[in-house]
């Protein structure tokens, strides 16, 4: 049996029944630099805990799943370092868990594998920056994010500004239909694309309240129906950025990863890496204000489900 070990703080908040959101590690290893990714995951926790919520960021470290994460496991997954210890911090979704916990390796978990570790430790509200998606192109690539199966498979809730701006938003939405994803727009009509409020496509359905998405998690498990949901909520305005100055960013970005030859996991941290060096760090800043942004609904999205169960 795999050992899922839990901060105290984490134990104490699951024993009791009170609410906890889990965050992901990749968007510290993979997604921002160093410090500024450190300093973004302490911020995003303290925002948990004003909400009487526990926070519980989630990776594996020498091979264990942990779920909750002191000051040095964070330094850690921030600085890619690992005193006394050969392993460089690994990017582990679903297909990976198992090699790096046999290696006994480090590594940050994406959306999927937080969301599979989440559930076992029994979290249901686990907060993130963007979901993955189809990528464009996936036509001929077949590039496909795992984040998407495991929200047709696991019962977790994950609040987001949208898919990736630079996934194709059209095939993604279409996929999670396919899947039986309840992809929920958060007090908006228009599914967001992550540095931007808007994408042009409409959201399946709306809701306007935490009570309102902590209500359909319970009537989805009263109905026995498996996987997860997906709940956009748009960066706050003041934040975004245009779309006609990222979609050209982004474009630049595609071009220049063709070029180099990224191809598979490597290609969203290099994109967001690339779309930083163009913006003069203004996507980071972006970044760093919907992450936070998600981090408030999903407390209040905890709460809200804990007071109903």
């Amino acid at each position: 049996m795999i050992e899922l070990r839990m901060t105290e703080e984490v134990r104490d908040a699951l024993d009791g029944g009170r609410p906890v959101v889990a965050l992901e590690s990749t968007i510290i290893s993979h997604g921002m630099p160093y410090p500024d990714n450190v300093a973004m995951a302490r911020e995003v926790e303290e925002i948990i805990r004003s909400h009487d919520v526990t926070p519980a960021t989630i990776a594996v470290l020498d091979g264990v799943p942990r779920i909750g994460l002191d000051d040095a496991g964070l330094e850690l997954l921030g600085s890619g370092e690992a005193p006394g210890s050969e392993h460089r911090i690994r990017k582990v979704s679903i297909r990976d868990l198992p090699y790096v916990v046999a290696r006994r390796e480090h590594g940050a978990t994406t959306v999927a594998a937080t969301m599979r570790l989440a559930a076992l430790a029994g979290i249901r509200v686990f907060t993130t920056g963007g979901l993955g998606g189809v990528h464009r192109g996936a036509t001929s690539s077949f590039d496909e994010s795992a984040d998407l199966t495991e929200l047709a498979l696991t019962p977790v809730t994950v609040i987001s500004a949208g898919v990736k701006s630079i996934l194709d938003i059209g095939l993604t939405l279409e996929r999670m239909e396919t899947l039986g994803v309840p992809v929920l727009g958060y007090r908006t009509d228009d599914f967001p694309a992550f540095y931007t409020r808007t994408s042009g496509y409409a959201v399946p359905l709306r809701v306007d309240s935490a009570e309102e998405i902590a209500a359909l998690m319970k009537a989805k498990d009263d109905l026995g129906i498996a996987g997860g949901v997906s709940v956009a909520n748009p960066i706050p305005e003041s934040d975004e950025i245009p779309h006609e100055r990222i979609d050209a960013i982004i474009e630049q970005a595609l071009a220049d990863c063709e070029r180099l030859g990224v191809t598979g996991k490597d290609t969203t941290p290099y994109l967001l890496g690339r779309i930083v060096e163009i913006t003069g760090g203004d996507s980071l800043t972006a970044n760093i204000a919907l992450v936070k942004n998600n981090a408030h609904l999903g407390s209040e999205i905890a709460r809200a489900f804990a007071a109903q169960i």
